[in-house]
């Protein structure tokens, strides 16, 4: 068994790198492993799918047969597998821009610690004096080198947190995925996340601007679409 999948997984890994006109004269095999409960058809599957990064579910298909399933509620083993493929794309992606979040992150949070004077006083109509940003700029530098050394992790802060509503959920049923993944998308679209200010300490003030900036940093119809790539060719 273990022979039989290493080789459609090199199969599968050679036509990705094959182009476009000779990708089709290579075609990916599936693979039907028969055997009884608890011999490691399941656990191969999954190491797998894990030395791949190759989304991976388990469903008792035979729950599928049963009467009144149609077409359609079969579809869901799809879209779950699906959505396990953008979870696995969005956290490799997570993983490229982390660093860079938390860059932005410690510049916000300067920001909120020491505001500039023109955030401090907006109606002011008077240029800063050279001295002034100056010792602005000494006194951000302190306390950025504070921030690293975990000086000011039990300082608080008032800090502007979006939370996403979603008014209502729908209780899914035979053949209601549709309709409830639906509703939640366009409902998430007309009630967008509200402000709320809260006030934290500042290291857990790190990490919500940090994920924030993930979110801002990561292309999502970017990580979709190469999700469903995953899903084709080796999910």
């Amino acid at each position: 068994a273990k022979r039989a999948v290493a080789i459609a997984l090199r199969t599968r890994w050679r036509r990705q790198r094959l182009s476009e006109d000779l990708r089709d004269e290579v075609m990916p095999k599936n693979i039907i492993m028969i055997g009884p409960t608890g011999v490691g058809k399941t656990e191969i599957s999954r190491r797998l799918a894990k030395l791949s990064a190759a989304p991976f579910i388990k469903v008792e298909a035979s729950k599928f047969t049963e009467v009144g399933y149609v077409g359609r509620d079969v579809e869901s083993m799809i879209r779950e597998l699906t959505q396990l493929a953008i979870n696995i794309t969005k956290d490799e992606k997570t993983q490229t821009v982390r660093e860079k979040s938390r860059r932005l992150a410690e510049e916000r949070m300067l920001d909120l610690l020491l505001p500039s004077p023109s955030q401090r006083f907006p109606q002011a109509q008077t240029q800063p004096q050279p001295q002034d940003a100056a010792y602005t700029d000494a006194t951000r530098e302190k306390l950025r080198a504070q921030l690293k050394d975990g000086k000011l992790d039990d300082r608080m802060i008032e800090l502007d947190v979006r939370e996403k509503m979603v008014p209502f959920g729908v209780i899914s049923n035979v053949g209601m995925e549709d309709l409830e993944m639906n509703l939640k998308e366009m409902l998430g679209g007309l009630f967008p996340g509200k402000s709320k200010k809260r006030k934290v300490k500042v290291k857990e003030a790190m990490n919500i601007i940090a994920e924030e900036e993930v979110q801002r940093l990561i292309d999502m119809d970017e990580v979709i679409k190469e999700a469903i790539s995953k899903v084709e060719e080796s999910g």
